[in-house]
């Protein structure tokens, strides 16, 4: 392993300088921004310690089946971890190493790490064909030659060694360089340096700028260095491991302060100390912010009614079942912050970022008054008065007035740029669609329902016509209304519709069953399937590398066609498929058309037998890579969704949503559809639909009559001590209600979902205590006993959830007590018991009359004067601050709870020293004598100067930057501030330079 060089502080500030100047911002700059930012003691790690220790191990940790380990526990520890502890114990043994030798600043290595999610850096502008172009001019190899093709060609199976990577760019590209390497040991290159050049390089221009870069990458680097590198700059790492996974284990609300501001920079200098925790506003959607928006479940299930149940279920409320039908959107998701700033033209500045967090402000305009934009300079009625700031949650999309509709998303940013240097042409132009508003004048609005977010969003946006309008949606109780809207979405050339749950809240960066996609790929339109003939092949990438992963097919021409003098065995491009196939299907269609595959040559096309479009052989149309002869193929079965227009076939017209069926070994390539055949089958599958259509219109009139006789007849299941409820003293906390509830009061599985989620939780079906869920059981049915034998868990009784609802303050969660507890594990029970006095009364919540009856009951007939147990004053205050009762800003509680160590420079001042220890010791807290105490929740810096200081410190955060939660590193300026204040002020302020 190479051994990473050492560096004086003051080299390792000049090379923390180099790194972040040329990302934009000058040292001052950031400084004033986060004055408290964590700097590096030492210098970054060499990039071949990314590789060696991080990239390389988690990628042979993702060969391995998931799963938990097969050995059982021994003695000794487990003998075998699974894949995903394995995976975990990779990343936090690097985090920890960087700690140790580099210093608590993350950020170098982590963009490099989630190159995809770093926001700082500029785009490269860069694809495989470029990198290739750059690569073969840097090796000095002739195009042509089996290398330079194989590079250029990189989907296309290679020869020797090189075809085992066809379709991995980076892994050919390694294949290329491991023949001509500039070196052959890891490269001398930090991370820094990396960072340095990657920075250079997103604002490059052209060739002439890029070449050099990669010259110095390619002589300072060997061939796998290089090939991470590849993969770096392409955003493709597939490393094993997720985004969320690695901000987690950084720290625990990594995740959540991403979510919300899209910064890796900000996890990295916020949360560097793993033990310190957000506050609220922190963790809320901020304005001007780019925050990580919520997306739609895939589609999960062929049958609408199962998906409609699920969609109820994510939250449930017995007498609510309706759900909201949207129509998906052929655009980019955008969201739009307006902020109110005197300072610009119009007293309003806006910031648009797409999913992705992409700033698209230059192009759609920062303010009402702003040139050459595409949207905010007719906006200046698009807001309600009043509104002073807002967050809107969106689609951009393409209209076409002239054809009034919308346009294919790949035409948004041609339309965009038109529309800002001629605003007032008549040609297609971008629309914000708005669904969803996720802050208004200062007010976070996430954490209210879907169906209150609307009703803001109505009042505070009337829109501006075909510049920013409200998405419709469409109100729906079943699941038979879903089928006739998709239907007509899928006519007009849509993608599909997304079902929304009006009682569910935002939840960032997240996929779940509240929102969920329905795309039109599982309907049959042309009966059971449509029978094409295989005639070209497109090579696929990643794993289905050097084969033919999707494929042209066409259909036969007519008899006219051929009595026009047409080739029997012409066909015309009609449809590609891709989707579908499992690995045997792929096995049979090579084993049946092997050998019979040749090379498109787009100067020769195959025109007798192929006819790709109207552009010819132009670049519009699907020009496979390899072609097949109509004789010489097979038949497959499609299935698809529709048929619509596309010039990029050759009559113009091909299958939507296309998936493969199955392969037709019975039929020769002469059974399948001709042209006019499948204009036959278009024509009675549109008939059919009007027919269908019709019969779901009646079935859909008679489900609403039954459902309103049903509620006449008071059928409702809810209890009434159920309505009315609508609290958010859940909220944060999830729940897998396994039992119904027995005792004191009886409530079923359902009712108690419905009081979880009405009241801000969320319920899931399936145990997974693991993740902070929390289990909820009332008897020891086969799951519970289950559960019960596989570990140690903690199982709730029900009457926790009803106990916590009944309090008078219900924003208050209440501790668990023994009654409370149906399993548990000794530690949760100690402190069940310490939630209790000796005669069973809670100290936390008010006990109703029959529990206050059964508590007195039960007492001891004895005087608690003659007790013999001594008034214990340490127990009685710990036991006041346990349960939120402090006695007061009195200075013999400020430290209480804090075990200290007192790092102290030979030499200090003995009185100042003694003052300082008697400070702490009378204000409660305990001081520690040996710094390798587990137990230190602060270390202070005693020291007369800063120079000292700093030493002292580096020192201590050396000894202590394995432990977890990690000590606070304070000043003795933090004590005095203490005791003057009369409280504990936040250490953060007070860390030593």
């Amino acid at each position: 392993m190479p051994v990473k060089p050492t560096a004086t502080t003051a080299e390792a500030e000049d090379e923390e300088e180099r790194q972040y100047v040329v990302g934009g911002q000058t040292l001052q700059e950031l400084d004033e921004k986060y004055p408290n930012r964590p700097k590096n003691h030492s210098k970054t790690l060499l990039f071949s310690e990314l590789y060696l220790n991080l990239f390389n191990p988690l990628n042979e940790n993702k060969k391995q089946p998931s799963g938990p380990p097969r050995s059982k526990v021994g003695p000794h520890g487990p003998s075998k971890h699974s894949p995903q502890e394995q995976r975990r114990a990779i990343i936090e043994r690097f985090i920890s190493r960087w700690r140790k030798e580099v210093g608590n600043d993350f950020y170098p290595a982590l963009r490099l790490i989630l190159p995809a999610s770093d926001r700082d850096r500029g785009n490269y502008g860069l694809k495989e064909s470029n990198i290739g172009k750059l690569l073969v001019k840097l090796m000095k190899i002739d195009k042509n030659s089996e290398d330079g093709y194989n590079i250029l060609h990189w989907k296309l199976p290679g020869q020797s060694a090189a075809s085992r990577m066809a379709g991995d760019f980076a892994g050919r590209c390694f294949e290329v360089l491991s023949k001509r390497p500039m070196r052959i040991d890891p490269g001398d290159m930090t991370i820094a340096d990396v960072n340095e050049l990657l920075d250079k390089l997103a604002v490059a221009l052209g060739e002439a700028e890029q070449l050099p870069i990669f010259e110095t990458f390619y002589q300072r680097m060997n061939p796998e260095e290089l090939m991470w590198l590849v993969r770096i700059i392409l955003k493709q790492m597939k490393v094993g491991a997720t985004e969320r996974t690695f901000l987690d284990l950084w720290h625990p609300e990594g995740e959540t302060l991403f979510s919300v501001s899209s910064s890796l920079r900000r996890v990295c200098w916020e949360l560097h100390d793993p033990a310190f925790s957000l506050n609220k506003e922190s963790q809320d959607v901020t304005i001007m912010q780019c925050f990580q928006p919520q997306l739609a479940q895939f589609q999960v299930s062929t049958s609408f009614q199962k998906m409609v149940e699920r969609l109820n279920r994510s939250s449930p409320v017995e007498d609510d079942t309706e759900f909201w039908i949207e129509e998906k959107l052929d655009g980019e998701r955008m969201q739009l912050h307006m902020i109110e700033d005197d300072s610009i033209r119009g007293g309003k500045r806006f910031c648009f970022w797409s999913r992705k967090a992409k700033d698209y402000t230059y192009l759609y305009g920062e303010g009402l008054y702003d040139e050459n934009c595409a949207l905010t300079r007719h906006l200046k009625s698009a807001f309600a008065d009043g509104v002073r700031n807002i967050i809107l949650d969106g689609e951009m999309i393409t209209w076409d007035p002239t054809m009034d509709k919308i346009m294919p998303f790949g035409t948004l940013k041609t339309a965009a740029l038109a529309e800002g240097r001629n605003p007032d042409a008549e040609g297609p132009r971008p629309v914000f669609r708005v669904f969803d508003i996720l802050y208004l004048n200062d007010r976070p609005l996430a954490r209210y329902t879907l169906r209150d977010r609307h009703n803001a969003l109505e009042q505070a946006v009337p829109g501006a016509h075909r510049r920013l309008e409200v998405h419709p949606y469409t109100k729906a109780t079943s699941a038979d209304e879903i089928e006739p809207l998709l239907r007509r979405v899928v006519a007009d050339s849509s993608e599909g519709l997304v079902l929304k749950n009006p009682r569910s809240m935002y939840r960032l960066n997240s996929r779940n069953d509240d929102w969920v996609k329905v795309k039109p790929e599982y309907m049959d339109e042309f009966g059971e399937s449509v029978d094409v003939v295989v005639i070209g092949g497109f090579y696929g990438s990643g794993h289905r590398g050097g084969n033919l992963s999707s494929f042209l097919c066409g259909l036969r021409a007519t008899e006219n066609d051929i009595e026009a003098g047409a080739n029997p065995e012409k066909h015309y491009s009609f449809c590609k498929v891709g989707g579908g196939f499992r690995a045997e299907d792929y096995a049979a269609l090579r084993h049946e058309t092997d050998g019979k595959w040749q090379k498109w040559d787009s100067k020769k096309p195959p025109t007798e037998y192929i006819e790709l479009g109207g552009q010819a052989q132009g670049q519009q149309c699907e020009k496979p890579d390899m072609w097949i002869r109509p004789s010489q193929s097979v038949v497959i079965s499609v299935k698809a969704a529709s048929a619509g227009y596309s010039d990029q076939f050759a009559k113009q017209i091909t299958l939507r949503f296309p998936r493969f069926r199955s392969l037709k070994l019975d039929k020769s390539w002469d059974a399948a559809l001709n042209w006019q055949e499948f204009l036959d089958l278009k024509k009675g599958a549109e008939e059919q639909l009007k027919e269908a259509a019709m019969t779901i219109e009646k079935k859909r009139r008679a489900v609403k009559r039954v459902k309103k006789d049903v509620a006449i007849a008071g059928q409702d299941d809810v209890p009434p001590e159920f309505k009315g409820l609508a609290t958010k003293i859940f909220a944060g906390l999830e729940m897998c209600i396994l039992t119904e509830g027995v005792g004191p009061v009886k409530k079923t599985k359902t009712q108690l979902e419905t009081l979880v989620k009405t009241n801000g939780g969320k319920v899931s079906q399936r145990a997974n205590a693991d993740n902070g869920q929390i289990l909820i059981a009332d008897k020891k049915v086969v799951k519970v006993a289950s559960l019960i034998k596989a570990g140690e868990v903690d199982i709730i009784r029900p009457k926790w959830i009803l106990d916590c609802l009944a309090q008078s303050d219900t924003d208050f969660l209440l501790p668990y007590e023994p009654s409370h507890l149906f399993h548990a594990t000794d530690g949760v029970k100690a402190m069940a018991e310490d939630n209790i006095d000796e005669f069973g009364d809670s100290y936390a919540r008010e006990l109703d009359m029959e529990e206050l009856k059964t508590l007195l009951k039960d007492m001891p007939k004895k005087e608690i004067a003659n007790s013999q147990h001594a008034f214990d004053k340490e127990l009685f205050l710990r036991q006041l601050s346990e349960h939120g009762h402090d006695s007061g800003a009195t200075k013999g509680q400020i430290f209480r709870g804090l075990n200290v160590y007192l790092e102290e420079e030979h030499g200090f001042p003995e009185i100042a020293s003694l003052r300082l220890r008697n400070w702490i010791t009378f204000g409660g807290g305990h001081l520690v004598a040996d710094i390798n105490d587990e137990t230190i929740t602060q270390v202070v810096i005693l020291a007369q100067d800063e120079v000292e200081e700093a030493r002292l410190a580096t020192s201590a955060r050396s000894t202590i930057s394995t432990r977890s939660p990690l000590p606070r590193v304070v000043t003795k300026q933090w004590v005095e501030d203490c005791w003057k204040n009369v409280t504990r002020v936040d250490e953060e302020r007070y860390a030593p330079l």
